[in-house]
């Protein structure tokens, strides 16, 4: 005959079991490997939970370099891709090198504007692009130098305190984009001017002198003493510094300027006879087509049937960029159900009107 176990106390739960099922559950799968089905889709649930999920590759139009990598600053992390572009739009894009004039493209959003400024300067091996975003505070000195004059002033006056010889002034003086594409050098660098129509009104009429002679003085240096007349300054590039001599910059080789313009406003007419003009349509079906097949792959395109054709019905002047068509494309060819729920809409919704 056997005893019964006596009663007593029920045993706790291993904590740590409890926390690795709960955290199982969370992500989307179970205890023995199994998913939920959502494919891993909905990695926040708004349940309140603290999870540490992990996150799904980025797309690759939105993975950014670090830092030491080659290439524009902050700028995308992918081999470049090529541009593409009709024969007739390329051949007004070398007008404009050959003329050595800035090109002013036109045309909705997400058409491919910048992107064009940093193909040319890509495929012409001009270095890393210099970008100069414009908005309505925008000025054409800052985009020439900055100069630092309280840092200066704190600096030297530390310096004297210690009795330490003063630091040179070019510690403080920082070429902008536009200051640093007109130092001399043997090859000229590529300038996007991005989104010229933010900028103020007389912004256009500013960058005249400018652009016509190739040349700007930075006064500060101006003003400094015959023995000072040489005097090293940064550039936009980070770190890096040039020689500028009695403070004056004067281009060897004009730049290749890209200004870019969404037609928010026009520009006068003395500014626009300095640039070659190009317009840029929104890309037709074929152009999509190998737009997707060029970021995402021809087995992306073979899944982007019925979201073209969604996206080109909705597409209207202005209205839908090609970036959204890739988003969508992105979403749908890593498993996801772009009709559930609207988030096709959400996805492909237009730029235009009250959001």
């Amino acid at each position: 005959m056997t005893s019964a176990t006596p009663p007593g106390p029920r045993p706790e739960p291993d904590a740590a079991a409890v926390t690795e099922a709960a955290d199982a559950a969370d992500d989307g799968s179970t205890a023995d490997g199994g998913g939920t089905g959502d494919g891993g889709w909905r990695i926040f649930r708004g349940d309140g939970r603290s999870r540490r999920a992990t996150l799904p590759p980025a797309p690759p139009w939105r993975r950014f370099r670090q830092p030491g990598e080659s290439g524009e600053a902050g700028g995308p992390a992918r081999p470049p891709l090529p541009y593409l572009i009709s024969d007739s739009h390329a051949d007004v894009v070398n007008a404009a090198l050959h003329l050595r004039r800035p090109l002013l493209v036109t045309g909705p959003a997400g058409t491919g504007k910048s992107s064009l400024a940093r193909a040319v300067a890509h495929e012409l091996g001009l270095g890393a692009l210099l970008r100069w975003p414009v908005n309505s505070r925008s000025t054409v000195q800052e985009a020439l130098y900055q100069y630092d004059a309280i840092g200066r002033l704190r600096e030297t006056t530390l310096s004297r305190d210690r009795g330490e010889a003063e630091p040179s002034i070019g510690s403080f003086v920082r070429l902008g984009p536009l200051g640093t594409a007109l130092v001399p050098a043997e090859r000229p660098r590529a300038l996007l001017v991005d989104e010229m129509d933010k900028g103020d009104v007389d912004l256009p009429n500013d960058l005249l002198t400018v652009f016509e002679e190739g040349v700007f003085e930075i006064p500060e240096l101006v003003r400094l003493p015959e023995e000072q007349s040489r005097i090293r300054v940064f550039t936009a590039d980070g770190d890096d510094t040039v020689e500028v001599d009695r403070g004056r910059v004067q281009c060897t080789e004009f730049p290749v300027v890209v200004i870019t313009s969404n037609g928010e406003r026009d520009f006068p007419p003395a500014f626009l006879r300095r640039c070659i003009r190009l317009d840029l349509p929104v890309p037709d079906e074929e152009r999509l087509r190998a737009i997707v097949a060029a970021h995402l792959g021809e087995d992306a395109l073979r899944e982007a049937d019925e979201l073209l054709q969604a996206f080109l019905r909705r597409r209207a002047p202005g209205e839908l960029a090609t970036d959204q068509l890739l988003n969508a494309v992105f979403l749908r060819s890593g498993g996801v159900d772009l009709d559930a729920d609207g988030l096709l809409d959400a996805v492909l919704h237009q730029l235009t009107g009250t959001v």
